[in-house]
């Protein structure tokens, strides 16, 4: 194993930071880079940085993607010499051993540089609060470089260690968080009448959007609508509520089915809102777009674990789970793929959850094999 990687891997875990607040990461990442000679260091996003390797004749453009940030979970791995140093904050996504990934990587096209095209590698901020993809996406600074593909894997516990899960098409569900908020008048509980208390709407509003969400004639593939929180009204026995809050997450495998899910339930709102003579606010957070494979990056992936004689799995139905790398798939072609981080391991976002050193050269192979298939047969 490239005891190099396990300790900056160890130095990452040691030293996490919050979304858009990745900045000594991204100064340990640029360190290690400055080392390799890329061609070209560009910081983009709050605190991204792209490596480029160019090899100033025509080709694909390749795009390789790690993610950055940290959770806001306390680590409580009692088995580990390094954990993390920043209380309440801690890698247990492992977006250390996906940046370390990328960093392998690195090592190994700077030893065999492209010899048409170029090849980007990415480290991204905000993957954990939807905003990083989303910033990158919009970049000019990212967008002039025309990417042809974009590749990047997240590790999946549960799964044999090494283990490559493929899907083409749809891999990962597109969500979003709604935010309803009804506004009535307030009214003494003795006579309700004199105001308008959004109760009754509520009950209709959760009846009706549970009957959308058992439609399956509507929908191509798997929706969820699931009812998270409600606020009404204060706590005052001598009041009747004038006003009331509704939060919802909405997902679907398909990007289509997110759109009908999304439009029938801001009509239900709508609809019964005004038959109770309300005044609705919908606002959203957390969007994250579905990841789609095309055809061609899913090819790739296969290939690339072919050749290093992994494992394949591939599964019949998406994740069910949400990652900003969507925001790639909407306008570039995109390739992602699981990585088996073991039966016997945490759950993502777990408090000990601690990313297998083991997996780190398994993610880098199947990366430069995917790199070596562009760059030597496009």
């Amino acid at each position: 194993m490239n005891q190099k990687l396990i300790n900056i891997r160890h130095l990452l875990h040691q030293n996490p930071e919050l979304s858009n607040q990745e900045i000594e990461t991204a100064i340990r990442v640029s360190d290690f880079m400055k080392a390799l000679n890329p061609d070209k260091i560009v910081n983009i996003s709050k605190t991204g940085r792209l490596f480029i390797f160019d090899s100033n004749n025509d080709g694909k453009t390749t795009v390789f993607r790690a993610d950055m940030d940290a959770l806001p979970i306390n680590e409580e791995n009692k088995t580990i010499k390094y954990l993390s140093l920043n209380k309440g904050i801690a890698h247990s996504c492992g977006h250390d051993g996906h940046m370390t990934i990328v960093l392998g990587l690195a090592q190994k096209i700077a030893e065999n540089r492209p010899k048409k095209g170029k090849v980007i590698l990415l480290f991204q901020p905000a993957e954990e609060s939807e905003q990083g993809a989303r910033d990158i996406v919009n970049d000019e600074k990212f967008n002039i470089l025309k990417p042809d593909y974009i590749f990047a894997l997240h590790n999946i516990p549960k799964e044999e260690k090494h283990q490559i899960i493929v899907k083409n098409g749809s891999f990962a569900a597109a969500s979003k968080g709604m935010t309803v908020k009804l506004f009535g008048k307030s009214s003494h509980a003795a006579e309700p009448e004199k105001g308008i208390s959004p109760a009754d709407a509520i009950s209709k509003i959760i009846e009706q959007l549970h009957n959308l969400r058992d439609n399956k004639t509507l929908f191509s593939d798997l929706i969820l609508l699931t009812i998270i929180n409600i606020k009404l009204g204060e706590i005052a026995f001598g009041t009747s509520p004038g006003y009331a809050e509704i939060r919802i997450t909405l997902r679907a495998f398909e990007n289509k089915d997110m759109k009908i899910l999304t439009d029938k339930t801001e009509a239900v709102i709508n609809k019964i809102t005004e038959e109770e003579n309300l005044k609705a606010e919908i606002k959203y957070s957390e969007v994250f777009p579905a990841i789609i494979n095309n055809q061609k990056c899913f090819n790739l992936i296969k290939q690339s674990a072919n050749i290093n004689n992994y494992d394949i799995k591939e599964i019949d139905k998406a994740f069910k789970w949400s990652e900003d790398f969507g925001y790639y798939s909407e306008k570039y072609n995109t390739g992602f793929f699981g990585l088996g981080s073991g039966k016997n391991q945490p759950a993502l976002h777990n408090p000990d959850f601690n990313f297998p050193d083991e997996i780190i050269e398994t993610g880098v192979n199947l990366f430069y094999y995917i790199y070596k298939l562009i760059n030597l047969k496009e």
